[in-house]
């Protein structure tokens, strides 16, 4: 016989924890200090045969798990692209997982189904793209990516790949800059297209695509017998925000014939501020786009806006439509799982709502202009210290730096180390990359609830811990 919960009692006592949590979560240390195995050490070996107490769930949960998690949440979250949890979208969250509904067809959940095509809407016109864009809300930019990558493939097969395979075709070319993301690549293993037959482009000085080499590589593959499938533009390279110029690549793929799709999963948020849009000139043009509400406009995980041109093409590329998947009372409905890789759907569309709602376009523009003005002024200041020295100009609210200490030749393992005794110190959480052959340590700013002041610290914890080695 399963126990009964007393479900009111510890939804109340969840919410209150996470009420503490977030109100005080500024005062643990960023990353977790905690040693590989210190978790599981702590972990029972076997399923329990017979249920156990929430009492005592609850405080071994207390007990054992948030010591051991990487604080995204905490306003000095300094190293990934941010995976935001806005108040408001949480309380969504909390609603969709009591409804836990499966919102795979517009029949499973028709409020799920049509308030998702309102939110890619309101999404759209907060970026201001044109209404030539409709999509849908994937889980992450990886899973976008891949049925953009998907889409190019099909379409350069003449929709042959997905029903006789791949073996006997022609290789499948895509074009990506060689600061993309590693997601792309990804998406050509799973793709069945192989490594190498993602053309990795260089970049000019301004960290953009190549167009001359992208030109040449594309005319050497048709000669070679190759088939030039699409190109993934980035705006907004995760290492140090590469960008590329996305009208230019355009106009070549539009005189290639070949589909393009702009990877803006984390820059494409600050697209809601029209100073900031110059980055991506030109994006009406493309096939699709990806941009990451989870990332920089509050939403939780899972949340990844995919915009398509042609919706016709994407479900003729992943639609699969058996018997019992039919809705047979109604014609002209749109069933998402359609347009994704996954089937089964979360009910992702509701925290875009509260989202929006609780703070408006104008509330999420303010947040963002000061995540990249406050960005900026710590970026100054770290450029005007004799000992720094600012590889990367910001782009957005990213930068990269390094600590170069007079008389020091060894400044790669001299930044490494820095950086672990910043992240050992605990409060702030950075991240390394690798630039133009050396090591450099990144910054960016971007967690929702974040203050100037959470700037200023990381100011002074950057400094003193590189004074002190």
């Amino acid at each position: 016989m399963k126990e009964k919960i007393d479900f009111k009692l510890w939804s109340h006592a969840a919410a209150d924890w996470s009420t503490q949590y977030l109100e005080g979560v500024a005062n643990r240390p960023v990353r977790s200090p905690n040693a590989p195995g210190d978790v599981s050490a702590q972990i029972a070996a076997t399923p329990p045969q017979k249920a156990e107490p929430m009492d005592v769930i609850f405080a071994d949960f207390e007990r054992i798990i948030p010591d051991g998690m990487t604080h995204w949440q905490h306003p000095r979250f300094f190293a990934y692209f941010p995976s935001n949890a806005a108040p408001a979208a949480i309380i969504a969250e909390q609603l969709a997982a009591a409804m836990s509904a499966q919102c795979m067809l517009w029949q499973t959940s028709p409020a799920a189904t049509e308030l998702e095509s309102s939110m890619i809407g309101w999404l759209r016109q907060s970026m201001d793209l044109p209404d030539t864009f409709s999509g849908v809300l994937q889980d992450t930019a990886s899973s976008a990516t891949l049925c953009a990558v998907l889409n190019m493939r099909e379409r350069a097969l003449d929709w042959k790949g997905n029903t006789q395979g791949l073996s006997g075709m022609p290789r499948v070319r895509v074009y990506a800059s060689t600061r993309t993301h590693s997601s792309i690549d990804k998406a050509l293993w799973v793709a069945g297209l192989g490594q190498d037959n993602l053309v990795k482009i260089p970049t000019n000085e301004h960290f953009q695509m190549d167009l001359e080499a992208l030109q040449e590589a594309i005319t050497a593959d048709r000669q070679a017998g190759f088939l030039p499938g699409g190109i993934v533009a980035c705006v907004g390279g995760t290492s140090m925000g590469a960008t590329d110029d996305v009208r230019q690549v355009c106009n070549i793929a539009r005189r290639e014939d070949l589909f393009v799709h702009v990877d803006a999963a984390w820059a494409g948020s600050a697209m809601i501020c029209p100073e900031f849009r110059e980055l991506w000139d030109g994006v009406e043009l493309a096939d699709s786009i990806v941009v990451n509400p989870h990332k920089w406009l509050g939403a939780p995980m899972e949340c990844s806006a995919h915009f398509v041109k042609d919706p016709a093409m994407l479900q003729r590329t992943l639609s699969i439509t058996p018997e019992y998947l039919k809705t047979r009372e109604h014609e002209d409905i749109v069933n998402f799982s359609e347009w994704s890789v996954q089937l089964g759907r979360r009910f992702r569309a509701l925290k875009v709502w509260f989202l929006f709602r609780a703070y408006g376009v104008s509330g999420l523009q303010e947040m963002i202009r000061n995540h990249v003005q406050w960005s900026v002024k710590l970026a100054r200041r770290l450029e005007a210290e004799s000992d720094f020295e600012l590889v990367t100009q910001p782009i957005l609210s990213l930068f990269t730096f390094r600590y170069t200490p007079a008389g020091n030749t060894n400044l790669d393992e001299i930044n490494l180390d820095l950086l672990q005794r910043i992240n050992n110190d605990g409060r702030i959480y950075l991240t390394q990359t690798d630039h133009d052959g050396k090591k450099v340590i990144r910054f960016v700013t971007g967690q929702f609830d974040m203050q100037e002041s959470d700037v200023d610290i990381a100011f002074d914890a950057i400094t003193s811990l590189a004074r002190e080695m």
